[in-house]
């Protein structure tokens, strides 16, 4: 019998039913399978705490600091694991081997893990900024529990023997936050101290407010997370230890939905609350949170992808003259009992950054997407002008920003922001990348979304 037979007589028992067609030989593929746990950090009241020009201190803690995990598979494709973590910020040499060793024990692949940090400025220290440094103790400990939340994660997606849901609704949380660089009368724009001759804002405000949720086949909340794009700072009660309003919100919410809630911090390098008491804003979160999950409806995953690749910037050149006289002046006009204190910080800041003036650093950019909704991790406090001009050219109607997410290089403003002045752009250890730089990160990572969105 010759080949072009054979051919035929296949053919013809396939058309006769006894052998299926190749479309119909494909089994459905697997369904979502989800898991998620959180690990609490220790932390005691000998430890500094970051946030603020000059250490701080706390007698006490409310509510947890923890490191949240939510990881998710969709097979034939790899898992991915979402972190959040309640402190301001760390940098990859702390964050680059813990997500070795998750790799290592979970099989989660290092460019599918994101590490995001919520921002609390009442957290210990874990990195070197402005009048103190990292409190070493306490970033071991946030390396073990980031390591200890991903794994006990996995472990319980490991447990599922049944599909999972993706709930997905995009609220709005307008009345906690604005864009907090306001013009002054005199030209500078605001940090601190006082502003009765405000003038205007000088950029945006992003006030969209994504829920994710992830449910059993019989409708229980596994897993849920928001995000929002505010400054987190504010307490229950002064004084103490606190993951913020956020994490409080996300902490209560988890108390009476079950599951495990997570915050992710969105771009709000310049945003803050200015107007809200904290009581007021952790019961306004938790509000529009369960307006908005109460909207959610199942959403197809027909993929999860993520891709993580290295973005090379350059410490910025700075006039010392023209540095010194910006920050002197500020602060001898709007915190005058405290200006010469602060002043010497930055003083001490750039005299360390000096010799480095027009060197490369490489840090991380990433991004993830669940279905058809993207989350995009950046390793800076970053303009919101700049994760809004990523949402506005992303393929993806849905994409949302993850700020200080695997590294921590700093404010990264935009290129009018830099004209314009401010704390956010005075030269230091929280500011020293140069202008133009949030742009090219920009450009880099729509050309990732794209990649994604393009591949099969």
């Amino acid at each position: 019998m010759t080949a072009r037979s054979i051919r035929s007589l296949l053919l013809g028992v396939m058309l006769a039913g006894s052998l299926p067609l190749a479309s119909e030989a494909k089994s459905t593929p697997p369904g979502l399978r989800v898991g998620a746990a959180a690990a609490s950090f220790v932390a005691d009241d000998s430890m500094e705490i970051a946030g603020s020009i000059l250490p701080g201190k706390a007698t006490g803690q409310e509510g947890e600091l923890r490191a949240v995990a939510v990881v998710l598979e969709k097979a034939p494709h790899p898992k991915v694991a979402m972190v959040a973590c309640d402190i301001l910020m760390i940098t990859r040499d702390l964050l680059d081997p813990v997500v070795a060793e998750i790799e290592k024990t979970t099989g989660i692949p290092a460019s599918h893990v994101l590490i995001n940090c919520t921002h609390t400025h009442h957290a210990p220290s874990t990195v070197k900024v402005h009048g103190y440094g990292r409190n070493e103790a306490f970033c071991k400990e946030v390396q073990k529990k980031i390591l200890e939340a991903v794994q006990k994660a996995d472990a319980n997606l490991a447990k599922q023997t049944e599909d999972c849901q993706f709930h997905f609704a995009l609220g709005h949380e307008d009345t906690i936050g604005q864009n907090s660089r306001q013009m002054l009368s005199d030209g500078t724009i605001y940090w601190t101290g006082e502003r009765s001759d405000f003038v205007r804002p000088t950029g945006p405000f992003d006030p969209e407010l994504p829920v994710f949720a992830f449910r059993d086949s019989a409708g229980k909340l596994l897993a849920m997370m928001y995000n929002h794009s505010t400054h987190t700072i504010g307490l229950r009660t002064g004084g103490k230890r606190s993951p913020s309003f956020y994490g409080l919100a996300a902490q209560e919410l988890e108390q009476d939905m079950g599951g495990v809630v997570s915050f992710l911090e969105g771009a709000s390098g310049s945003t803050h609350n200015l107007f809200v008491p904290s009581l007021t804003a952790i019961t306004k979160m938790k509000q529009s949170v369960s307006e908005t999950l109460a909207k959610a409806q199942p959403r197809e995953v027909y993929r999860i992808a993520a891709m993580k690749q290295p973005f090379v910037f350059k410490v910025r050149q700075f006039d010392e003259a023209r540095e010194e006289y910006a920050v002197t002046t500020y602060c001898q006009k709007r915190i005058p009992t405290r200006a010469e204190d602060t002043a010497r910080v930055f003083r001490n800041m750039r005299k360390e950054l000096a010799p480095l003036q027009g060197q490369e650093r490489t840090t991380w950019i990433q991004v993830m997407v669940i279905g058809d909704v993207a989350i995009v991790g950046v390793p800076a406090e970053f303009f919101t002008k700049l994760g809004l001009d990523i949402k506005n050219r992303s393929p993806y109607r849905h994409t949302y920003i993850a700020e200080l997410a695997n590294d921590w290089i700093g404010y990264i403003p935009d290129q009018d922001a830099f004209k314009l002045g401010g704390y956010q752009v005075w030269t230091g250890f929280h500011s020293y990348a140069e202008p133009g730089t949030g742009e090219r990160l920009v450009d880099a990572v729509v050309e990732m979304l794209e990649k994604l969105a393009q591949s099969p």
